[in-house]
């Protein structure tokens, strides 16, 4: 498994898509399915940024590594 994302896109989805998937998943309502969901995408988020490596990326031939 080689690292197909760089810094800048790791550092977004740590950074910035998860807090704001978690935050709507607040407002929208801690029990709902569209929370549940928030929570799933900022659980993936978080992941993929910290190991460096997006499955859909590599399914997609996309590397924005150099």
């Amino acid at each position: 498994m080689h690292r197909n994302m760089n810094m800048l896109d790791r550092r977004l989805r740590a950074f910035v898509i998860a807090p704001v998937a978690l935050a709507l998943g607040l407002i929208v309502g801690p029990a709902s399915a569209g929370s549940v969901v928030l929570y799933a995408v900022a659980a993936i988020m978080l992941a993929t940024g910290s190991v460096g490596y997006c499955p859909l990326y590599a399914m997609l031939h996309i590397r924005t590594t150099r």
